[in-house]
């Protein structure tokens, strides 16, 4: 024990030296969740709206006017033609036109139905897809209102059936999509940080030349290994901290489960990311390449987590992949305790498999460095 604790204070004080590791330590991670929390939205807003109303009836204003008062939708113009509406969305100007038919009201009246034409700019098929769902229930929305007013005018002074529904929000009753982000954020800060600084460490001392002075010293492998982490593993674990501190600080994200058990699993967590490193830097020559090899894993294993996307919209084999992806484990975890309260029986069957993971990881790691004494 007294050479892994050596080791440790030899590695705290080689960290806190390099002043070029201080910032990716402790600016980085603060910049990560403060801009990434504010910029990664699922949120499509300031929608530019524009319409030809052909119309010019009380129903088709009361339609237009729906759409102005609505938050996601910003009303640029009204064009008396299709030809300037549509030279409008070529230049980007125009994001969704909405064309109101001539006869609007008086089909209504009459026939007790209507058509209306909307085109929407889909270069962006995602944000297409969640404006088509606004535009939608807008119109849903409308067509109630018309629907019972020609149902109460026909029927004299009976007052139509109304059925309301009254959802109900669990775990985010606000809808705040920072409730839903800062979590996964926190995830890709602790990950990035600890993978990264990991997998260079080792590599470093082969740039330096310190690695074959080391290996000819009777340090055991197991001794050198566990010295070379742990303070890593405590730097992730600091970094934690430090998130769900600004998370609760800044963006006001609820905690309803125990820190214990995140703090337990995000230990278990840490020791498949430090392996990971160890691994990467054991067949690495150069910082460089541990970086490029590092950030190539991390970067699938983020976009499949199921952070920015959901698992279950994936095609069947890319969900069958996630399952051996720790990182989607990790941010499963960190959004069932703090917007769940979910606690340690909730997490039992992600914690079996990030355990087996580090393991796995851990053994092929202390496996494939090779100590020349």
């Amino acid at each position: 024990m007294k050479v892994i604790g050596y080791i440790i204070q030899k590695e705290f004080k080689q960290i806190f030296r390099n002043k070029g590791m201080l910032p990716i330590i402790f600016v980085l991670p603060l910049l990560q969740l403060l801009i990434l929390s504010n910029a990664a939205t699922y949120e499509v807003k300031n929608i530019l709206f524009a319409y030809i109303d052909d119309d010019r009836s009380a129903s088709s204003r009361e339609l237009v006017e729906k759409f102005k008062a609505s938050e996601y939708f910003d009303v640029k113009a009204s064009y008396a033609n299709y030809e300037q509406a549509s030279e409008a969305m070529l230049k980007g100007e125009v994001s969704v036109l909405l064309h109101i038919p001539q006869d609007f009201e008086r089909n209504f009246v009459r026939y007790k139905k209507n058509n209306l034409s909307i085109i929407i700019d889909a270069i962006d098929g995602a944000a297409a897809g969640v404006e088509s769902g606004y535009i939608n229930q807008i119109i849903q929305g409308f067509n109630k209102k018309i629907r019972l007013e020609l149902l109460s005018f026909s029927n004299g002074n009976s007052k139509p059936v109304r059925i309301e529904t009254i959802p109900s929000f669990w775990y985010n009753t606000t809808l705040d999509y920072k409730t839903f982000m800062v979590p996964g954020i926190l995830v890709l800060l602790v990950t990035m940080i600890t993978l990264f600084l990991s997998g260079m460490n080792i590599v470093r001392e082969k740039e330096i030349g310190t690695l074959e002075q080391i290996n000819v010293t009777p340090i055991r492998k197991g001794e050198f290994i566990i010295g070379k982490l742990f303070p890593f593993w405590v730097i992730g674990m600091g970094l934690l901290t430090i998130g769900l501190i600004l998370a609760k600080l800044i963006f006001n994200t609820p905690m309803l489960g125990s820190n214990g058990v995140l703090y337990f699993y995000t230990a278990i967590y840490l020791l498949v990311i430090l392996g990971m490193g160890l691994l990467i830097s054991n067949y690495t020559d150069t910082q460089q390449q541990a970086m490029f090899i590092a950030w190539f894993f991390v970067v699938i294993f983020i976009l499949m987590s199921g952070l920015f996307t959901p698992i279950e919209s994936m095609p069947k084999w890319a969900q069958w992949f996630t399952e051996l992806n720790p990182i989607k484990y990790f941010v499963e975890v960190v959004r069932m305790v703090m917007l769940k309260g979910a606690g340690f029986t909730d997490i039992l069957p992600q914690l079996i498999k990030t355990l087996a993971y580090a393991f796995v990881l851990n053994v092929l790691a202390v496996w494939s460095y090779k100590k020349v004494s």
